[in-house]
């Protein structure tokens, strides 16, 4: 169990980082910010937030050794975040006193999560190809 613990935080650093940095974002009450905000703003920046959480899971992912089928990526790198966003919504709902849950936000969070997945699946792959004549 502490090898797979420790091979875990060799493995997703920045993903395990990510996490712990959208976990507190929704569950804390971060320092209010002066910035100009527009209708749907806070949908923008929960899509933009499990783009780069999940984003970075791919990126540290593809360029490792360890490959999954496509039944764990699915789970690992779709179901896995929208639980977690689930489950941050209802503690926001149930547990905090300063934020509310949200259905609209959990719908920004997974579609944050597919734009990775499609990112991660199609994209990334080729982009972190080596390029012929490249060592």
């Amino acid at each position: 169990m502490k090898r797979k613990l420790l091979r875990l935080l060799r493995t997703y650093p920045l993903t395990l980082l990510c996490a712990v940095l959208v976990w507190y974002l929704c569950l804390l009450k971060p320092p209010s910010l002066r910035i100009t905000h527009f209708a749907g703003s806070d949908k923008v920046a929960h899509v933009l937030m499990y783009l780069g959480l999940c984003g970075t899971l791919w990126w540290e992912y593809l360029r490792g050794p360890h490959q999954l089928s496509v039944a764990r990526r699915v789970v690992c790198f779709v179901c896995l975040p929208v639980l977690m966003s689930g489950l941050i919504e209802l503690l926001q709902e149930y547990a905090t006193r300063h934020r509310s849950g949200d259905w609209y936000d959990l719908a920004a969070n997974t579609l944050g999560v597919l734009m990775a997945a499609a990112l991660g699946r199609w994209v990334m792959p080729r982009l972190m190809k080596p390029r012929d004549g490249a060592k």
